[in-house]
């Protein structure tokens, strides 16, 4: 028997108690409250704390640094974040303002045992997803036989007809997928939904663990945090094993909207670690099915473009003619094989939140495989007696239209009146197709800085895969956004949120590098001999334009 289990959050932190001057020299002051009964969503898993006030043991060597730490540590250090985040213009857009991104000081931590089973779980979700999107855009067998209803396919905004027939050179339509996890109340991780377009936040992912790392440098002595840096160097890997097997050094670009989309940051980094062009639509034209990118040196071929632009405004001749963002011809060039678009046009079929409800049976027909993932229980309001359960309990669902995003939309049983909820009814009633539900699921909640304490605040996770046709690699962590207004299950960053470094616990067997042992983000040292800003694999000409550019 285990005569010492290990800490427990302290008695004092269990009651809310507020005595002037006393929290900085009691160690764990900052967790007063913490699990008092009267919090908002009290039933939620927290990963830090048992429901007895017992540490669990991922978090043990992180509780004890930080429970040594008084309040003006803690708020000189959030305030060294806020700077540094600042400093480096990591921002997004909300209500049409640029902001600095939230980053909470407590890192998220996952052992490893359980990313095992995590990465086990996403490789086999993006797995069924590709072959999936080969057979709707090709023979569409899952239609014939069945399994899926071929109405859900055509009726589906973001199925494309123009992409029907297009084999990409290594099969792989994914090359970039995040999908969206969370913790249920009995601690299960489930998946929230699928993005399989143009999934964002892996910048965020690389700088809040740079971050992190110069400002709480301590922290990671004591634990064996798994890196994120090299992300660069898969993603590149990915896009120049799409290329056409004739292209011996393909040339790859990274399309962005421009200076103004929300983004913008995210495409110039990757751009830079990954030593590649980053081009707006105007920098490239198409010639008899050939896409060429306008330099000082003249015109050049371009065999791989990573867009970070949607469908509609990627290509005026078959989407939006007045889009001015894509290239004319882009769609008729890969079509003949002459150039390859990563993510995949057509993609976003399978991304559709009534889809993501039939891909537990994608895993068994094209796998065979029992899903390793289960999804968030779901009611799809198209299907006349899941429509009727929904329309009689909508008081007690959350309930979100198929095609939103952001987190706008979705209406909560808790905040809705039933003005709001007889409204949200007749909505669902003319458009069954648009519009789904699922139980309300206590997000699970990690300590979050709020004020001059630690509260529990609401997380999901979004890992990040790439696929370069013979493996999937799966960034060890992802992005964990955090709901940071109290009582707040919406983590999205347009509605409130912030985000926290997720470390992902190495094994003790593990021989793999520690995030201190590599060289910092953006340094010049290199890892396996290439600069880490270059990432591997640079050609000849990659390289020149590098030293063009410098």
């Amino acid at each position: 028997m285990n005569s010492n289990p290990g800490p427990r959050l302290p008695p004092a932190g269990r009651r809310a108690r507020t005595v002037k001057g006393r929290r900085a020299a009691r160690p764990g002051a900052q967790f007063d409250g913490y699990l008092a009964p009267e919090r908002p969503h009290a039933g939620a898993y927290d990963e830090m704390f048992a429901p007895d006030g017992m540490v669990r043991g991922p978090y043990r060597a992180l509780y004890g640094s930080i429970a040594a730490l008084d309040a003006s540590d803690l708020t000189n250090r959030s305030q060294a974040l806020d700077r540094a985040m600042v400093d480096q213009g990591i921002t997004f857009s909300l209500s049409g303002q640029e902001r600095p991104f939230p980053l909470d000081l407590v890192p998220r931590v996952i052992p490893a045992t359980e990313w095992t089973r995590l990465e086990r779980g996403v490789t086999q979700r993006v797995r069924a997803l590709e072959a999936f999107l080969a057979d709707v855009y090709g023979d569409r067998q899952i239609l014939r036989d069945g399994v899926l209803p071929r109405r859900l396919i055509t009726s589906c905004e973001h199925f494309h007809r123009e992409a029907y027939g297009i084999k990409p050179p290594n099969g792989v339509r994914i090359h970039v997928s995040g999908v969206d996890l969370v913790r249920d109340e009995e601690g299960t991780f489930r998946v929230l939904e699928d993005n399989l377009r143009n999934p964002s936040g892996v910048s965020y992912v690389m700088e809040n663990r740079r971050t992190m790392a110069r400002v709480f440098p301590d922290l990671f002595a004591r634990h064996r945090v798994r890196p994120v840096g090299d992300y660069a160097s898969h993603l590149l890997r990915a896009l120049r094993a799409a290329a056409a097997p004739n292209v011996a050094d393909p040339m790859v670009v990274v399309l962005t909207p421009g200076v103004y989309n929300s983004a913008y940051f995210e495409h110039s980094l990757l751009a830079r670690l990954m030593g590649v062009e980053l081009v707006e639509g105007r920098d490239m034209f198409c010639r008899d099915n050939v896409v060429y990118l306008r330099t000082t040196e003249g015109e050049r071929q371009v065999d791989v473009i990573y867009r970070r632009i949607d469908d509609d405004f990627l290509d005026p001749v078959h989407h939006r003619p007045d889009s001015v963002l894509g290239v004319a011809g882009i769609l008729n060039a890969a079509r003949a094989g002459n150039v390859v678009v990563a993510n995949a046009v057509g993609n976003g079929v399978g991304d559709d939140k009534l889809v993501y409800t039939y891909v537990p049976e994608m895993v068994r027909y094209y796998l065979n495989e029992k899903p390793i993932l289960p999804n968030v229980d779901t009611y799809r309001c198209w299907l006349p007696d899941e429509f009727d359960y929904v329309m009689q309990h909508a008081d007690e669902l959350v309930i979100k239209p198929v095609e939103g995003s952001g987190g706008y939309g979705i209406v909560f049983r808790p905040e809705a009146s039933k003005k709001e909820l007889d409204a949200l009814r007749r909505k669902v009633r003319a458009n069954r197709r648009g519009w789904i539900a699922q139980p309300v699921v206590q997000l699970s909640t990690v300590p979050s800085k709020v004020d001059d304490r630690l509260a529990p605040r609401h997380v999901d996770l979004r890992p990040f895969a790439v696929n370069d046709g013979k493996e999937i690699f799966v960034l060890p962590g992802g992005l964990t956004r955090v709901a940071l207004p109290e009582g707040s299950l919406v983590v999205n960053s347009s509605q409130g949120g912030g985000s926290k470094d997720t470390w992902v616990l190495a094994s003790r067997s593990s021989t793999s590098e520690q995030e201190l042992d590599r060289p910092a983000l953006g340094d010049v040292s290199t890892v396996d001999g290439v600069a880490a800003e270059q990432g591997p694999e640079l050609s000849t000409s990659q390289q020149q334009q590098q030293q063009q550019q410098s």
